[in-house]
């Protein structure tokens, strides 16, 4: 999880987080180029007292700083479409959970296991553990499997809401009368936090998702859920 000096992006524990971090490193660098770029003309322009009459009309230059613009655009569009197909592609997934947004906490429904379903609040101050995580850390959390595909179903019973976890690159909307769906594998076991990020009322910053992350063997040996 972030921490308070952190200035890049959360660990990533999925396929897709990785892309998304490569991205935003490719997308950074050609900025930083095209920043370079224009800082560098602009002091030109003001520490040079001389004029060229030879720039003053060059077609030459107009047609490369139109076409090098449009190509820039090409070497992030590309990159950029690839990642949103992957995010969207949905595999033959192993395990179903299903995840309903309350005013003001999570109501979770494992679909393959008998239709258990719990609801996962908030812990208050009073009720934290040593080690425990201030507004993050909540009474039930969710028992997931590493390196198999899990499909997550997404909605909610009141206002909008979104499910978003940033180490595995998830951010979906939950959204009344509407059933989003999202996949991803994680790599890593652990425990990985989120919290809703669509302000949803009053209690908006109260509603943290915690993910539990374990080997699939221990997963399949049994119920590993404490409620």
């Amino acid at each position: 999880m972030a921490h308070a000096t952190q200035v890049g992006l959360q660990d990533a524990t999925s396929p897709i987080m990785e892309e998304l971090i490569s991205f935003h490193d490719h997308a950074l660098m050609i900025i930083f180029l095209i920043s370079f770029l224009v800082l560098y003309a602009l002091f030109l322009t003001l520490t040079t007292k001389l004029t060229n009459t030879n720039i003053t009309d060059a077609q030459e230059m107009e047609t490369v700083w139109t076409i090098l613009p449009a190509i820039i655009l090409v070497l992030i569009a590309l990159p950029s479409l690839r990642i949103l197909y992957l995010t969207d592609e949905i595999n033959d997934p192993s395990l179903t959970i299903k995840a309903i947004g309350h005013q003001w906490y999570w109501a979770y429904e494992y679909t393959d296991y008998g239709g258990l379903v719990f609801n996962s609040y908030m812990l208050p101050p009073l009720f934290l553990e040593p080690g425990d995580l201030r507004l993050l850390e909540v009474d039930n959390r969710v028992v997931l499997p590493i390196e198999a595909p899990v499909r997550m179903m997404i909605t909610s019973q009141d206002v909008l809401h979104s499910w978003t976890v940033p180490s595995l690159g998830l951010k979906t909307d939950a959204i009344p009368g509407r059933l989003n769906q999202t996949t991803f594998t994680a790599t890593r076991p652990g425990v990985y936090y989120g919290q809703c990020s669509e302000i949803c009322g009053a209690n908006h910053s109260f509603m943290p998702i915690v993910l539990e992350l374990i080997p699939l063997k221990i997963f399949e040996m049994g119920p590993v859920f404490t409620l």
